[in-house]
């Protein structure tokens, strides 16, 4: 097995522009790193950085709208590292700024991937809320990641695993609020020019203390582009019995189609599965990513059999090995670096395991040749749990 460096754990307090000059120090050559590998996507569909700056100076004012702390946020990150704020947008809105220049072009967008799961107390073994991801997408970003652990005054703490720059991935928050995330696609996708890039939602979600008010920025929102959520709240005291809820949100840009979890547990892959969305949209993702039908599938036989009777229950090991699995590598549930149809080198970048109620989250870079994974912690607001739950 290869060894590979951990993600940098980066910890931020303090105002928004103070959590970002921290950020974007400690986190400069990654972000750099980051921005340069997405600019020249951008300039192969004739987007130079001049038209680049224009485009993430265009995006500011429906960001400060969603949240102004936000912008304040990046602008201290790009102070912190010494780049413009053009660069940190590109981080945080690569996918809506990278797939505009490609409609464009007509050339062809390519998403990330992602297989999740999670599992209910009730379908874990210790009676704990359990919850992961593999994260599927270029395989540089297993160099350009890093885990935040920030401390706020006005909400929940929060650590996230997230890209260089980004303010905000899959994670959880110290009110006991997980959260994972994969690209969906279909035909409404990056039609209207309107709405708040992904990043914003996922970060908005984790500075909710409510399970309730983490749905509401997901339904409320308008986004440019399709994607999947998975929205978790572990809301007891202690580790054992746990009362918790989860779902699944399928986020067209104008509309959002929720699901459960059956027997306590909830997989989610790249493609769309709730009745009422393949019903009214048209995916376009599986062309893309057609191994998703039988990711979802694998990971989900693997985990059930354990929920049959006498067989036990899941543990955040039982997660780890359903997300190992390499039937039909390359494209597999844990995907080795391949070249995709455009000459990108992709792979499964992360694998990210987390114990949301406990503030818990492990982190493995590039799994497919690596099994060392790093835990990172935030303590738990035991008090915010409990009030949740009340």
């Amino acid at each position: 097995m290869a060894d590979y460096a951990p993600f940098p754990l980066i910890d931020l307090a303090g105002s928004p522009r103070d959590r970002g000059r921290t950020h974007g120090k400690a986190a400069a050559d990654r972000l750099r790193r980051g921005a340069k590998m997405y600019a020249e996507s951008l300039l192969a569909s004739g987007v130079d950085w001049k038209e680049l700056e224009r485009r993430a100076e265009a995006m500011v004012p429906a960001i400060e709208r969603f949240d102004p702390a936000h912008v304040e946020e990046m602008r201290g990150i790009a102070d912190g590292a010494g780049e413009p704020l053009a660069a940190v947008m590109l981080m945080n809105a690569r996918t809506e700024m990278v797939a505009a220049a490609r409609r464009q072009t007509a050339a062809q967008h390519l998403p990330d991937g992602c297989t999740a799961a999670l599992a209910l107390p009730e379908a874990s073994a210790d009676g704990v809320l359990l919850h992961g991801q593999n994260w599927d997408w270029r395989a540089e970003c297993a160099e350009t990641g890093v885990v935040l652990r920030i401390r706020r005054d006005d909400g929940p703490d929060i650590l996230t695993f997230t890209e260089a720059g980004g303010l905000a991935r899959s994670g959880l928050n110290s009110a006991g609020i997980g959260l994972t995330a994969n690209a969906l696609e279909c035909d409404r996708d990056y039609q209207r020019g309107a709405g708040v890039p992904l990043p914003f939602i996922r970060r908005k979600v984790l500075e909710a203390a409510h399970l309730a008010q983490a749905v509401q920025t997901i339904v409320a929102t308008p986004k440019p582009g399709s994607n999947h959520m998975a929205v978790s709240h572990a809301t007891a005291d202690g580790a054992v019995d746990g009362a918790a809820e989860a779902f699944g949100f399928e986020c067209a840009p104008d509309e959002t189609f929720w699901l459960a979890p059956e027997r306590g547990l909830y997989v989610h892959a790249n493609h769309w599965i709730a009745p009422s969305a393949r019903a009214r949209v048209k995916d376009t993702g599986l062309a893309e990513t057609p191994d998703s039908i039988y990711r979802d599938k694998r990971v989900r036989e693997q985990l059930s059999a354990k929920l049959v009777p006498g067989r036990g229950k899941l543990t955040l090991d039982d997660l780890r090995t359903a997300f190992f699995d390499s039937w039909g590598t390359p494209f597999s549930v844990c995907r080795p670096p391949r070249m995709n149809t455009r000459g990108v080198l992709t792979a499964t970048t992360a694998m990210i395991l987390m114990r949301p109620g406990e503030g818990h989250l492990e982190a493995c870079p590039m799994p497919a040749f690596n099994r060392q994974f790093t835990t990172y912690t935030l303590t738990p607001d035991r008090t915010a749990q409990k009030q949740a739950a009340e």
